[in-house]
């Protein structure tokens, strides 16, 4: 196959480990933990994970240990710059433990392990993914392993394949299945660990020790390259404003992250617009009085920037969401039975007149939306809402109505992205190829000291890698009690953008002055090349939240 040069330059890029995974390593027990909320419920839920202690590893003196075992290892749910050098990672790590041991992967996601879909991922075969982005290398699915059926079927193949440990690279649904299988594993003495990697270019899926998931770092790089070759555009061309959509269904981390990049004139953060207790029609005015302010200086032009899931954080669309998911829920076999034609009737019969209301007050392609589509869980597709599109359609109505009123006299035309695939499987960055590639060979240390039930942990990433710090969290730490179809269930808290935090606190402080002026910053593309403090370089969101 045809390799360009990038692609050949890039094979030959040796990514590097903390210190403490250089050598032989000793395993060091921090504290007892507890999950961060719903501690007595989870407790009964995980029995034999629950309250394990934090990890840490710290270098020791003599030789690694010679630890024989085959590792399995599944990439899960959507794809995210990084999973490639995970795999190396762990490969060197467990051959670096024996040169006998052996890597098999899952073909296309948890599915794999349930169907016995598998193959053994050889030197020669990880040598052809090593720091590239993508999950092709065996590919990904989005199965639920959340049935005892399912557990005993993979465990079947495991046995088969006299593996050890299963390795689950995935987001915090992912994870969540990761904790509920090794549980299930432990408490029939099943002989197989089960080890979490924290993926997803959302960035939700963080706390104290997992500071940041693989990929966003990559993610938001190509999105702020693109959002600033924009923004070069817009501020040439002078007649556009550009309203972008970005990846983020639960919380807004891509967008904050994307705005301290390139100050963009507005940018809407989802936790503000619900901490605030905003309508549509709140967001819809804050855009336009800003849209009003930069015409009266002659500029009808700027960028918008929207979170993929605004429109859920808006508190009373988001009421609505809520009911209507326990309604399909608790209704699915009924409604699965009725033309397409008829549920928005059959949805607003079964609505609160509160949420009805609200329901037909909506455009109908977002209403028909919100009825007809739904993700495996059961739950609203987010992603498929046209938010972009359906602020400027409502902008633009209320300037028209301001023209009228003698408000306002400029000019309002627009254009609208959504930037998602584009940054899921980018060649890795050099923050993500190392953190990746450490995340790996950080669970194979996992395995050899004995844990399941843990997600791998490299921390301390604001500074130099030889500076990290690696270890491991036990997944039920993460864990509360959400509602999921009509039920309670155990699940990883997603990490919300903090209004308090220091992220989000610099870009108030700036976003006026942004919005008035024309600030723009463009990034460019990523920089694999180059001096330390170009290539290098976390997020801005890591390096305010790690400043003193």
């Amino acid at each position: 196959m045809e390799k360009s040069a990038l692609q050949i330059a890039r094979a030959a890029y040796q990514p590097k480990l903390p210190k403490a995974l250089r050598g032989a390593l000793k395993a060091v027990e921090g504290e007892p933990t507890q999950s961060v909320a719903d501690q007595e419920e989870v407790k009964k839920l995980f029995p034999n994970t629950y309250g394990m202690p934090y990890l840490k590893f710290e270098p020791t003196k003599g030789e690694m240990a010679n630890t024989a075992m085959n590792v399995g290892v599944i990439l899960s749910g959507g794809q995210a710059p990084g999973g490639h050098n995970v795999i190396s990672g762990l490969f060197d790590g467990i051959k670096k433990l024996n040169p006998a041991n052996r890597l098999f992967g899952f073909i296309l996601g948890p599915g794999g392990l349930v169907d016995h879909n598998y193959m053994e991922l050889t030197a020669d075969i990880i040598d052809e993914y090593r720091n590239t982005g993508g999950f092709d290398i065996i590919g990904s699915g989005r199965t639920k392993l959340e049935k005892k059926e399912q557990f005993d079927k993979g465990l079947e193949i495991l046995k088969a394949l006299n593996i050890k440990a299963l390795v689950i690279i995935g987001g915090d649904d992912s994870n969540t299945n990761a904790c509920v299988l090794a549980e299930y594993y432990k408490a029939i003495g099943a002989g197989v660990q089960v080890i979490g990697c924290p993926k997803t270019i959302d960035g939700d899926l963080k706390n104290s020790e997992i500071e940041t998931s693989f990929g966003f770092d990559t993610a938001t790089k190509v999105y702020s390259e693109v959002i600033g070759n924009i923004m070069r555009d817009c501020n040439s061309a002078k007649k556009y404003w550009h309203f972008i959509k970005l990846m983020g269904r639960s919380a807004s981390h891509v967008t904050l992250e994307c705005a301290l990049q390139t100050h963009p004139n507005i940018t809407l953060i989802g936790e503000e617009v619900e901490a605030k207790n905003q309508t549509l029609d709140d967001v819809v005015t804050y855009i336009a009085d800003a849209v009003a302010d930069r015409a009266t200086r002659g500029m009808n032009y700027g960028v918008v920037l929207v979170p993929e899931g605004l429109i859920e954080f808006i508190p009373a669309i988001k009421a609505l969401i809520a009911e209507l998911n326990d309604m399909l829920a608790a209704n699915q076999k009924d409604f699965e039975m009725i033309a397409d034609s008829k549920k928005i009737e059959y949805v607003l019969q079964h609505l609160s007149a509160e949420n009805a209301a609200i329901f037909r007050s909506l455009p109908e392609t977002v209403s028909r939306q919100l009825a007809l589509d739904r993700d495996p869980h059961g739950n609203v597709q987010v992603s498929l809402i046209d938010t972009e599109q359906l602020l400027a359609e409502m902008v633009g109505r209320k300037l028209e109505q301001w023209k009228k009123d003698g408000l306002y006299h400029g000019k309002f035309s627009t254009q609208h992205h959504f930037f998602g695939y584009e940054g899921r499987c980018a060649a890795p960055s050099n923050f993500d190829a190392d953190y990746c590639y450490s995340l790996g060979f950080n669970a194979s240390m996992l395995i050899a000291a004995g844990r399941t039930g843990y997600m791998s942990s490299v921390k301390n990433t604001a500074k130099p890698v030889d500076e990290w710090i690696a270890g491991g969290i036990p997944i039920t730490m993460m864990m509360n009690m959400e509602k999921r179809s009509g039920e309670m269930k155990p699940v990883i808290k997603k990490a919300l953008v903090e209004l308090d935090g220091k992220p989000y606190q610099y870009f108030v402080a700036h976003r006026t002055e942004w919005a008035r002026n024309t600030c723009y910053v463009y990034p460019g593309p990523i920089q694999y090349f180059g001096p330390t403090e170009v290539c290098d370089r976390p997020t801005i969101t890591l390096t305010l939240e790690h400043q003193k």
